[in-house]
């Protein structure tokens, strides 16, 4: 087995910015001479996440909107008590969706459906720069 480690990079707005990364992912899987096996995708940090969507306009509306349904960004979190910073919301809304997914790919193609994206969740409340980690595995 063969494994390849792979950064790419985004810029964000923060609160709630969805960014579809599958194109850059799929590079760098092609890249990879590694012909079938999975991909994780990680991204480091406490106040972002990684998931799949149909990444399109109404969507990306919808899941802003459940996100602030669910884990309301108004109202008081210990966090912002104990750091003053006002970002309890994305911590919590983060840790719900988790860090990282993994992804199979066959002959060098990610096997995602049809209308299924990548994409990278950003809660915090200010612009950022992130990093992803690929860990691509296979033969």
């Amino acid at each position: 087995m063969t494994v390849s480690c792979k950064r790419i990079q985004a810029s964000t707005g923060g609160r709630g910015e969805t960014i579809n990364v599958t194109s850059e992912i799929a590079r760098e899987v092609n890249n990879s001479g590694i012909n079938s096996g999975v991909v994780t995708v990680f991204i480091p940090g406490s106040t972002a996440g990684i998931t799949t969507v149909e990444f399109e306009p109404g969507l990306v509306a919808d899941m802003k909107d459940m996100w602030q349904r669910i884990i309301p960004e108004e109202i008081n979190y210990e966090h912002n008590k104990a750091w003053g910073d006002g970002n309890g919301h994305s911590h919590v809304r983060a840790s719900l969706l988790g860090p990282s997914i993994t992804i199979p790919f066959i002959n060098k193609r990610l096997t995602l459906g049809t209308w299924q994206q990548i994409v990278i969740i950003d809660f915090d409340t200010r612009p950022r720069s992130r990093e992803i980690i690929l860990q691509i595995m296979g033969e």
